[in-house]
């Protein structure tokens, strides 16, 4: 038998004639147990967060975009959309034009994205299925689906003929523009049919219309469109479908993931969540400190059994190893306690929705395997650190 981890286990279960020490452990033990459960839970109720952020670009976002690398737009041959879909992995994809436009209604005016799709689009995208009012758009019609934060900023309505809905889009070329608009813009009136609402960004920033009606506007060739939205198939391999495409328009395209997408959103979530995670790893470690007083406690109360040990041969490094066992052992048996108490308390959350954000909202948490592992390990390591140093105060000097 391992003789240090036999007095190891033998002083954890066994109670301590100095009361103090008896106290001192149990808030040792009590603060690893309440450190574990409290950054389990803060890491599931950030996940929860996340997921919650995500899921509105998630419904908006295509699972890849191709770009071009230069200009604004590019040309896709028939050719090239054949070889498009002969690729292994994608399910459905969808051409578009996003530009910056002038929308004016009943005497206000608006700077936002026109956003050209067609007909492929709602199989790429959610957005058709975020009606917050109205109907989806009809292919070839001047028909548009405007944002939430759109119709509130130009109080504009379904169906209005009384006051028409227009959009601007400045003339290519070069050269100063007329002091006419008739000279220097291309205009249209559009028929709003549809409200989207996904978040309050999304809401202020698009407005959908058909795609051979932005080409019009904007004076693009049929085959001419600022990028290409794809969605894959469920295990398709990202990789392989960016290298063909990019490959198919000989390297003029940039395809991104979902993720690159929202690089910013992404970069900010991870900035968010280590910070939490440094904050509360920091109250652990201070929690430790009574750990570390307990068992330089203990080493004090039990020193008159270690120099019986130590006198009947036990070596110096085997007596320091008990109370790094013990240590160790409290963190081990803390940290799955705070951790079953953190997992209980997130599973009710999910299951009863018993703390809520709004009347009709419930505080997002979720339950990951990978948290408990990134718990576990934080409260382990650190108690083995302070196991280690409470262990060092065990020397050949105390013992004499």
């Amino acid at each position: 038998m391992n003789f240090p981890l036999y007095v190891a286990k033998r002083y954890i279960f066994s109670k301590s004639k100095n009361n103090a020490i008896n106290i001192i452990t149990r808030i040792a033990s009590g603060g690893i147990i309440v450190g574990a459960m409290a950054l389990f839970v803060v890491l599931s109720v950030f996940s929860g967060l996340r997921e919650f952020s995500l899921s509105f670009s998630n419904d908006f976002d295509p699972d890849l975009k191709a770009n071009p690398i230069t200009g604004k737009s590019f040309f896709i041959a028939p050719e090239q959309e054949s070889q498009i879909k002969k690729i292994d992995g994608i399910a459905s994809y969808s051409k578009i034009i996003e530009e910056r436009v002038l929308f004016t209604f009943d005497g206000k005016q608006l700077v936002t994205y026109l956003k050209g799709v067609d007909k492929n689009f709602a199989n790429v995208s959610k957005a058709s299925q975020k009606l917050f009012n109205g109907q989806w758009l009809k292919p070839n019609t001047y028909q548009v689906v405007v944002g939430y934060g759109i119709s509130e900023k130009l109080s504009l309505g379904l169906f209005d003929f009384n006051n028409p809905f227009e959009v601007m889009a400045p003339k290519p070329g070069k050269g100063n523009l007329s002091l006419n608009p008739e000279d220097s813009f291309n205009k249209s009136i559009l028929i709003p049919v549809g409200i989207y609402a996904i978040s309050e960004e999304l809401d202020s920033k698009y407005v959908f219309a058909d795609l051979g009606l932005t080409q019009e506007l904007l004076d693009y060739k049929s085959n001419q469109v600022s990028g290409i939205e794809i969605k894959t198939k469920p295990n398709s391999s990202e990789s392989d479908i960016i290298s063909k495409i990019e490959k198919i328009f000989k390297n003029k395209v940039q395809v991104k993931n979902r993720a690159e997408l929202n690089a910013t959103l992404h970069k900010m979530l991870n900035t968010e969540n280590i910070a939490i995670y440094l904050i509360f790893t920091l109250v652990i470690i201070i929690a430790l400190f009574n750990l570390i007083g307990a068992l330089i406690m203990m080493v004090l109360d039990k020193k008159e059994n270690l120099k019986t040990l130590f006198n009947l041969g036990t070596e110096v490094k085997d007596l320091r190893k008990i109370f790094l066992l013990q240590g160790s052992l409290l963190s081990i048996f803390g940290g799955i306690i705070g951790l079953v108490l953190g997992i209980i308390i997130v599973l009710i959350q999910q299951k009863f929705q018993l703390v809520m954000i709004t009347p009709s909202l419930a505080y997002p948490v979720v339950f990951t395997i990978e948290n408990v592992l990134i718990v576990f390990a934080t409260i382990v390591s650190l108690g083995f650190i302070a196991s280690l140093i409470a262990s060092s105060r065990v020397s050949k000097k105390l013992l004499d």
